[in-house]
């Protein structure tokens, strides 16, 4: 049985010789102070049947454990173990915001924009996003799944067992349906969880130049009709070569000059009314309202945040909006962070994920993430940790089933080459991953 499928259907699993295991716990979003409450569990064991965590906990209390789900020493023996040799274990990270399905490449315009170029100029010389579309739009349904799985294995071996995809770099029918059936390809081949997301309105396409109005009412009329919303917690099936596309969220660039707040709201009312969860590029660029919209239509994330006003952040927590901070972003632009500490003291569930993409943020660093996170942005190793677990969750609606390590949960974790959860940031920008359990079946071996 290949990995995929395996992790797919759920496997048994014994992983003793935990030197500590840290997570958060419960089955939705931790919030303001609570997420510096994480079970930090010394000498532990974690026991997965059927790809689920029945017992999670110290590693004496293991055998009462087994024995009360009818499994004697003999039972526990006779399952495939994982020793993790004193190491610390921690829930597989939830990149929850990443645009993964891409062709084409813009390195050159990196270096344009590090050598102190601007905006405008670069737009002269050809980059900007209608670069990336391009090269996505000459991109076959093979080259897509080709690139993405590499990408994929990529985040897999730094510890994500489950990302969120967004499509964008078509923004016309045809391509972005071959994004996400791209996904649909790729969720029988890796053992990453795939949650995917229709972005069409990321930028407004040289076809409706100067008419983003326009723009969205084809995306309303002629695209939306065409995509499969999944339900609430369902997940993507593995659809074969030419398997119909699917989405469980819908997304849009709410920004100032690009998809303003009217035109935002009605397509993500429309995304609603199909069945769709909604998200937001909400305030990067300038504080438009897209937080305060994301409150008002009860979005499941609002991501970005850099201009988000305090009354926003304080309505996004009021409607339990998740807050998605993308700190590689601001590091590649030279941005200043967002305010990860305003949003936390604002009651807010902060999520932390990577932003991979082909223009502001050619990275899938976790380790990154969780650095830039500590180091410049404030967060507690607890903070951070829940933000790139349990709340990452959250920001997909799958709080209930993954994100952290007890009975009831998939088992997804890792396994760190370090004692303790707090050299993730410690150990600067380094890949600690020294094992990847998806669902109980070991899939990453460093």
């Amino acid at each position: 049985m290949s990995g995929a499928r395996a992790a797919a259907e759920g496997a048994d699993l014994l992983v003793t010789g935990i030197g500590e295991l840290a997570t958060p716990l419960g089955a939705e979003a931790r919030r303001g102070q609570a997420m510096r409450d994480i079970a930090t569990v010394p000498d532990a064991a974690i026991l997965v049947l059927g790809g689920e965590i029945v017992y999670a906990g110290p590693a004496a209390g293991l055998a009462p454990a087994a024995a009360a789900l009818g499994l004697g020493e003999g039972g526990l023996a006779a399952l495939p173990s994982l020793e993790a040799g004193g190491r610390a274990v921690v829930p597989g990270f939830v990149d929850s915001h990443s645009h993964f399905v891409f062709a084409g490449h813009r390195a050159d315009e990196f270096l344009w924009r590090a050598g102190g170029l601007g905006y405008m100029e670069i737009h002269r010389r050809g980059g900007g996003i209608r670069r990336s579309v391009e090269a996505t739009r000459a991109a076959s349904l093979e080259r897509l799944v080709e690139l993405g799985e590499k990408r994929l294995w990529t985040m897999l071996s730094l510890g994500v067992t489950t990302v969120e995809g967004k499509s964008g770099y078509g923004l016309d029918k045809e391509t972005e349906l071959r994004q996400l059936e791209a996904m649909g390809v790729l969720a029988g081949r890796v053992p990453v969880e795939i949650v995917p997301t229709y972005l069409g309105p990321h930028s407004v396409p040289p076809e409706f130049e100067g008419r983003p109005g326009a723009y969205v009412d084809y995306v309303i009329t002629e695209v939306l009709p065409a995509i499969r919303p999944l339900a609430p917690g369902e997940s993507l099936s593995p659809s074969g070569e030419t398997g119909a596309p699917a989405a469980r969220f819908c997304d849009v660039f709410c920004e100032k000059g690009v998809f303003e707040l009217a035109d935002s709201r009605r397509y993500l009312e429309a995304a609603r009314a199909r069945g769709f969860g909604l998200k937001l590029h909400a305030d990067e660029i300038e504080s438009l309202g897209g937080a305060g919209l994301a409150a008002e239509l009860g979005a499941t994330s609002a991501d970005h945040l850099l201009k988000a006003s305090r009354p926003d952040l304080e309505r996004m927590a009021a409607a339990g909006v998740v807050a998605t901070c993308l700190p590689l972003t601001a590091f590649t632009l030279r941005e200043r962070y967002a305010e990860a500490r305003a949003m936390i003291e604002s009651g807010c569930a902060l999520a932390l994920a990577s932003d991979l993409n082909p223009g502001s943020c050619y990275s899938q660093s976790i380790p990154l993430v969780f650095a830039l996170a500590v180091l410049y942005m404030g967060l507690s190793v607890a903070e951070a940790l829940t933000a790139l677990t349990l709340n990452g969750a959250a920001a997909l609606g799958l709080a209930d089933r993954i994100g952290s390590l007890e009975p009831g949960k998939a088992g997804d974790l890792v396994v760190l080459d370090a004692p303790s959860a707090s050299f993730l940031p410690y150990h600067v920008g380094m890949n600690l991953a020294a094992a990847v359990v998806k669902r109980g079946e070991i899939v990453y071996r460093a």
